[in-house]
């Protein structure tokens, strides 16, 4: 007689996200607390059961305390939790609908995306973000024209391959955090990194870029614009877009 499988593929893509919300939690004590709520079988229906409570009674049996927050997750980190293994992150957050783009609409445009977590907000890392957020940036105009979820990474034989091919499309990328072999691979995909340790808002990094293109665009700027060799030397500012712009 076949077994019956133990959580299906959707419901592993939910638990892998929701543990990557939850500071200093691993997959596989996530999976212990969800076994202890909800029995060794888990489907996308059953995640739907789960509460904060579940969270935070199942993590502080774990470590002997009566409260998961004692313990440095976080009510916020649990609430993303909840919302992931729901499948309702998107709705949850009111994330905007991308608009519409055909090549060619806004000429002398590049294409940059967001490494984020949650809202509009540059606030992910780049081998553990839930999403990047993509924009076509041009010096006048900013359109956001995807939503692409990570999900998937997570069983990809390389992760951080996987995570540079899913953004191929675009020229640069924000990022919080990243390390030296993905940037490396980040760079082999011809895609520009740039690192902002303290994040911000996704209009904050348009608008820095879109400053950037205006008034001091560096040589790899100038060249995914287009412009010939001998001019992005004359025309090159001293400042980056970034001071912290990844160089490894």
């Amino acid at each position: 007689m076949e077994k019956p499988e133990l959580i299906t593929r959707e419901a592993a893509l939910r638990v892998a996200l929701a543990a990557r919300a939850l500071p200093h939690i691993g997959l596989s004590r996530l999976l212990e607390v969800l076994q202890e709520c909800l029995g060794e079988s888990i489907d996308t229906d059953s995640l739907r059961n789960v509460t904060v409570t579940h969270l935070k009674t199942g993590f502080g049996s774990l470590d002997g305390e009566e409260d998961g927050e004692d313990i440095g997750i976080g009510l916020e980190a649990m609430k993303l939790a909840v919302r992931i293994l729901w499948g309702d992150t998107d709705d949850g957050e009111d994330l905007p609908t991308p608009e519409s783009y055909t090549d060619g609409e806004m000429p002398g445009s590049v294409r940059v995306a967001i490494a984020s977590d949650f809202g509009l907000n540059l606030n992910g890392h780049f081998g553990s973000c839930l999403r990047f957020l993509v924009y076509q940036v041009s010096p006048a105009e900013n359109r956001l024209i995807g939503i692409r979820n990570t999900a998937e990474a997570d069983f990809a034989p390389d992760k951080n391959q996987f995570r540079a091919r899913l953004i191929g499309d675009c020229d640069v990328v924000y990022v919080v955090s990243v390390g030296g072999p993905a940037a490396a691979k980040i760079i082999r995909a011809d895609i520009y990194p740039i690192k902002v340790p303290e994040g911000g808002t996704a209009d904050e990094m348009v608008a820095r870029f879109q400053h950037a293109m205006i008034h001091s665009p560096p040589p790899w700027l100038l060249k995914t614009l287009g412009v010939a060799a001998e001019d992005r030397l004359r025309n090159y500012g001293a400042n980056r877009v970034a001071d912290d712009a990844v160089t490894e």
